[in-house]
């Protein structure tokens, strides 16, 4: 193509060369013709003159302008140092071979983007969230003279100081779909600390569980839901987890009174305003152990009973902008009752001090509470009552009710950074027919002398000094104060740091040299990890 150009720019000057000959030979002509030229063909001759030159020069330029097309198309781009500021202005240099590799690199990056859009829209990892947290934690206990770690280690007995503290937290959840109408699957573990180790065996909590919720979605509307599965609790304000906690330990309300998780299935309605809960279920705490031996047969196989009665629970909240959330619950059931089958006399004694007329008694249960958050600021109230038939350590009706408040505020502190504090009170009465009840499991004492509950130790002692068993004694009052400091270093990290202060008006708390003493005293530390 070159050659092509070189060639077309000689014809070129040979043609503009051919037209200045025969330009200067017509102006010389007239002038060659005349004998004897006069002034006036003088004149004509300049004038004709003139206008040769002017037409050169117009032909010059025209020259020059296509000597500059025609450098300007074979020469390449000028190069520019990279440093230069007009560097980004130049053309770049590209051959049909570098076009075409952009072109296959930019055709295989789309494929790859449209593999990942389909398989994060459609694929099995479409839909799934994976989240946690582990919160190691260290608990000194007065009472019982005792300080060490916790987590994950196996406890399958609930007490106020290790309850959901020190454990490995997980949650897997797969929507299947976008929008308000895509169902959901969603599973929690907590090994040795969730409500599989309460729940999973009919015939008393085994100790061996790490499934803590497992509940299927199936949203009928944008609004309304029907739930099915393991699900947690519906009452108070306080959640399980222990990053979503202000204090590190729970309140008296979560661990005793409020009913925890449910097997069952229940609907959900979420509206702009209210958001409403109901749910039919067995209920953790006094749905386990629904089989209960009532003799053996001819052969020594058990005789059995079972309490075909599930839970129904409700929970309604309104919800006044973003600050406010005002709800309640109430939980209607037939729960059952401890028991023992005495082999050598055949007989089933049933409640806590065997004195109950059978293996179940009705259940009722309905709380209020409040969540109040502004900027910084965090307030929450509950205030519970429940009841059970047979539930006391006598025999009688159960009965508790119960207060907790709660003030956190957040702020900055120098050199500390980004830190809160968070003050709790709770108090839970339960003295009626010897206590018993609700989330209260007593021992053949009367008593539970690791949280605090049941009656007095002394009035034990008069009871069977005078050939009683403690009946007549009365239950105990629950009392505790939580002062928390808490520290966020990252979104991701806290430390918490917790003083509390648990008192009883009975002589309830076992120490460690075997005495009883109406209070104790904790001291823990804990750090969580959220992912």
């Amino acid at each position: 193509m070159t050659d092509v150009l070189i060639k077309t720019n000689e014809k070129g000057k040979n043609s503009m060369k051919k037209r200045l000959l025969c330009a200067l030979v017509a102006g010389a002509l007239p002038g060659l013709v005349a004998a004897s030229p006069t002034s006036d063909q003088v004149q004509g001759l300049q004038n004709q003159l003139d206008a040769l030159q002017r037409e050169v020069s117009s032909l010059k330029q025209e020259l020059r302008a296509q000597q500059e097309k025609d450098a300007h198309v074979k020469a390449a781009a000028p190069t520019v140092d990279v440093a230069s500021p007009d560097y980004g202005t130049q053309p770049a240099r590209l051959s049909n071979d570098d076009v075409d590799a952009m072109k296959q690199q930019i055709a295989s990056q789309q494929l790859k983007v449209d593999s990942l859009t389909e398989a994060a829209t459609t694929g099995p990892i479409a839909g799934l969230s994976i989240t946690g947290y582990i919160d190691p934690s260290y608990v000194y206990n007065r009472a019982q003279s005792s300080s060490s770690f916790l987590f994950a280690n196996h406890e399958n007995a609930y007490q106020y100081y290790n309850s959901t503290i020190g454990d490995l937290y997980l949650d897997i959840k797969k929507t299947f779909g976008v929008g308000p109408t895509a169902p959901s699957v969603e599973v929690s573990l907590m090994p040795n600390r969730g409500a599989g180790i309460f729940m999973m065996n009919e015939h008393g909590d085994s100790g061996f569980n790490i499934l803590n919720t497992a509940f299927a979605t199936v949203p009928l509307t944008s609004k309304t839901a029907v739930v099915a599965g393991l699900m947690p609790g519906l009452s108070g304000y306080e959640y399980q987890q222990s990053n979503l906690m202000l204090t590190l330990t729970h309140n008296l309300l979560y661990d005793f009174s409020d009913p925890g998780s449910s097997i069952g299935a229940g609907v959900n309605y979420t509206g702009d305003q209210w958001a409403w809960k109901f749910l039919l279920a067995n209920e953790q705490f006094r749905s386990n152990g629904a089989v209960t031996q009532t003799g053996v047969n001819a052969l020594g196989d058990p005789i059995t009973t079972s309490n075909k009665m599930p839970a129904f629970s409700a929970r309604v909240d309104y919800l006044h902008g973003s600050a406010l959330d005002i709800g309640g619950s109430f939980t209607i059931a037939r729960q059952t009752l401890p028991s023992a089958f005495d082999p050598a006399t055949g007989q089933t004694a049933y409640g806590w001090g065997g004195q109950a007329p059978g293996a179940y008694g009705t259940f009722f249960f309905t709380e209020a509470d409040a969540t109040y958050t502004l900027a910084d600021v965090q307030y929450n109230a509950e205030l519970d009552y429940g009841q059970q038939a047979h539930a006391a350590f006598n025999g009688g009706l159960a009965q508790w009710y119960g207060l907790s408040l709660l003030a956190h505020r957040k702020f900055n502190a120098p050199l500390v950074g980004h830190m809160g504090v968070t003050a709790r009170y709770d108090v839970l009465v339960n003295n009626k027919n010897g206590g018993g009840g609700g989330g209260i499991a007593l021992n053949g004492n009367g008593m539970d002398p690791y949280n605090g509950f049941g009656i007095d130790a002394d009035c034990l002692a008069r009871s069977k000094a005078g050939g009683g068993f403690g009946f007549e004694c009365n239950g105990a009052v629950r009392q505790d104060v939580a002062l928390d400091v808490l520290f966020f270093p990252t979104q991701k990290i806290i430390v918490k740091v917790e003083y509390r202060h648990d008192w009883s008006n009975n002589r309830v708390f076992l120490r460690n040299d075997g005495s009883y003493a109406k209070s104790n005293d904790l001291l823990a530390a804990q750090f969580i990890y959220s992912f």
